[in-house]
């Protein structure tokens, strides 16, 4: 990196220079899960990004090496020497916190007696299909899933019974291996899961014949999924412990079931709120009436105040959709009224209408009058322009 032109850390992160702690740490996790490689296996480019980005934190996220950098630069301190020293940086436990959720556990730590130690299993997703009222009253779905569970012959181990996992040689048993590079600031180091044991810290020579060196029998099994009240569509539910098996006597991933929730014929859903179009003639809307009110828990009467105006909206309470938190507390229902004109009418209907018309204001016998600029303006441009 000595002959590459270095970008500014505040830059590679995408943040002010101003910016606090949790807003580096937050800065610098979406990149890490972004360029990390294991993400992008062989992809040389998103791991230069990945040690840039790295190299950006471990100096931003310390108080004094920031302080340090904001003074002096990339020399790291007064004059330029010595700089900044990564030679014994170790950033495991910052990755375990970062990739936990993203990975399904995140890098094994190192135990005291330098193996690596259980990491949890990563997570599963799943979809699953319900109806509009499905999700607004909750439900029971099940599931057919290929689930990994630990392998009887072996017991979990991957080695044929009768022979043990060895140590990994890349690793020497960590489940991690450390790559330095060299900046202007010394050593930096950066940490990857190990390739050859993929994390365990062991190498299986002699495979059980029935996983396969795995250590899990994969199974189709059946799981119950309780849907919320409430839930809307592209919400998960999370099933605990039902996801992929963890490392090292680790424990289980949990599975995400997504919901994909279909349409409801004439409601539509807003946060807890539904709404919906009611169709009133205008008889109903000036005369005044009782109507029928479609709604999620079925037909409702409303009573239609006579001089109805089209558009106007009523609230029904409590006909909404009930809160994730509290299924007792629920969402309201809008209606919107709209006055339908009738399009074919017979000839008495019409007549009728006519006298009903000359009883109200007369709004059909009413002459339409031109402005009086109006005329002069038309007669001034008339025919090319010409007055008469």
């Amino acid at each position: 990196m000595a002959g590459e032109q270095k970008r500014d850390y505040y830059e590679v992160l995408g943040v002010d220079r101003n910016a606090d702690e949790e807003t580096i740490k937050k800065a610098y996790r979406k990149l890490a899960k972004k360029y990390h490689p294991d993400m992008h296996p062989g992809d040389k480019d998103a791991e230069a990004k990945f040690k840039e980005c790295s190299e950006a934190y471990a100096v931003l996220s310390d108080k004094q090496k920031r302080a340090q950098y904001d003074q002096y630069g990339f020399s790291g301190g007064a004059g330029g020497a010595g700089g900044f020293d990564f030679s014994n940086a170790d950033f495991t436990d910052m990755f375990g916190d970062i990739f936990s959720d993203f990975f399904g556990g995140g890098f094994g730590r190192s135990s005291r007696g330098g193996t690596s130690t259980a990491r949890r299993g990563a997570n599963l997703r799943a979809r699953v299909h319900i109806s509009f009222e499905e999700a607004v009253f909750g439900c029971e779905k099940e599931l057919e899933l290929v689930l990994k569970d630990e392998c009887p012959t072996c017991h979990g181990t991957g080695a044929k019974p009768g022979t043990s996992p060895e140590t990994c040689p890349k690793c020497n048993g960590k489940g991690r291996v450390v790559y330095s590079q060299q900046s202007l600031f010394g050593m930096v180091q950066n940490v990857q899961t190990c390739p050859e044991c993929h994390g365990s810290g062991k190498i299986i020579k002699d495979k059980c014949p029935d996983c396969y060196g795995t250590g899990y029998i994969s199974s189709k099994k059946r799981i119950k999924v309780s849907i919320p009240a409430g839930i809307d569509d592209g919400q998960s539910v999370r099933i605990r412990d039902k996801g992929e098996p963890g490392v090292n006597g680790g424990a289980r991933g949990d599975l995400l079931v997504e919901v994909d929730v279909a349409r409801h014929p004439f409601l539509q859903r807003k946060d807890v709120d539904l709404f919906s179009t009611e169709k009133i003639s205008f008889a109903q809307a000036a005369l005044g009436c009782d109507i029928k009110v479609g709604t999620i828990d079925g037909d409702v009467i409303y009573k239609v105040e006579p001089g109805t105006q089209t558009d106007k909206q009523i609230r029904l309470r409590g006909k909404g959709v009930p809160s994730l938190f509290n299924k007792n507390v629920r969402g309201d229902q809008y209606v919107t009224l709209i006055v339908e004109t009738p399009t074919h009418m017979s000839e008495e209907a019409k007549e009728t209408l006519r006298k009903f018309d000359e009883l109200t204001d007369n709004s059909l016998n009413t002459p339409v009058e031109v402005e009086k600029h109006g005329k002069e303006e038309k007669k001034k441009h008339g025919f090319f322009g010409k007055k008469k």
